[in-house]
């Protein structure tokens, strides 16, 4: 085993700090990328516009815990909505900037959101992507793909039992064109931020969600069709109704 100082986790703390001479050296030039990705082709299922419930932000801190075994009740259109709203919705707008329901570090917003879904009300079971401009869901292909998530996710059931997993990739050139390889750091707190907002969300509608970090990145990638360089996930949540509720 690596000593700590010698390994790659430990190097990329050393090499993405910020000291008072970084301020005055020359930006890393790395291209910018587009600030919103859509399949044109795509066959798009309008979203509703999110209606949510009163709730107390701190009793639902206090419940929140990870589930991972659900019921097989499908979740409705509606309760989708306020889970991507939460996670990713427009709530205002700056210049070309759409701010959203979680913070991004200069509001370059590097997530796209992929969806797997299993079980929802009015919607085939298959693969889709979160088109933000038209506040749509991209079919992207049919089927069912839980068996294959769950492999890619190392064997952990609830990708293939969920209603819904929630598959957040990041485009880095987007924030990396600003902040440079320390934008490495902020696409990873981007991610968590979007994620934790998720997981209050679900604990309010009275749903179960989990966390998911460890998978096989580049198979992932392939079943979204994502080249894993310019494009690659980085976080999975699943969802859906706990089986003790």
């Amino acid at each position: 085993m690596p000593d700590y100082q010698r390994s790659l986790g430990f190097l990329f703390l050393e090499k993405t700090k910020l000291s008072r001479k970084d301020l005055w050296r020359e930006r890393e030039n790395i291209s910018p990328a587009p600030y919103f990705k859509t399949y044109p082709e795509a066959p798009k299922h309008p979203l509703p516009q999110p209606q949510w419930p009163p709730t107390d932000l701190f009793e639902t801190l206090a419940r929140r815990r990870s589930e991972r075994i659900y019921s097989p009740r499908p979740l409705t259109l509606e309760l989708l909505t306020l889970l991507l709203y939460a996670a990713q919705g427009v709530t205002a707008k700056a210049g070309r900037y759409l701010l959203r329901t979680a913070p991004s570090a200069g509001a370059l917003y590097p997530l796209e959101t992929y969806l797997l879904i299993q079980a929802v009300e009015g919607l085939p079971a298959g693969l889709y992507h979160l088109n933000l401009l038209d506040w749509a869901l991209e079919e992207l292909s049919q089927g069912l793909w839980g068996e294959d998530l769950k492999e890619a996710a190392l064997g952990q059931s609830m990708c293939a039992t969920a209603p819904v997993v929630v598959i957040w990739s990041v485009v880095p050139r987007r924030t990396m064109s600003k902040y440079g390889s320390r934008g490495m750091r902020y696409i990873f707190m981007d991610v968590a931020h979007a994620a934790q907002n998720l997981l209050l969300a679900a604990e309010a509608l009275g749903l179960g969600a989990c966390p998911i970090g460890a998978f096989l990145d580049d198979e992932v990638n392939e079943l979204l069709g994502l080249d894993g360089i310019e494009e690659t996930v980085v976080y999975l949540v699943s969802v859906g109704y706990p089986r003790r509720r």
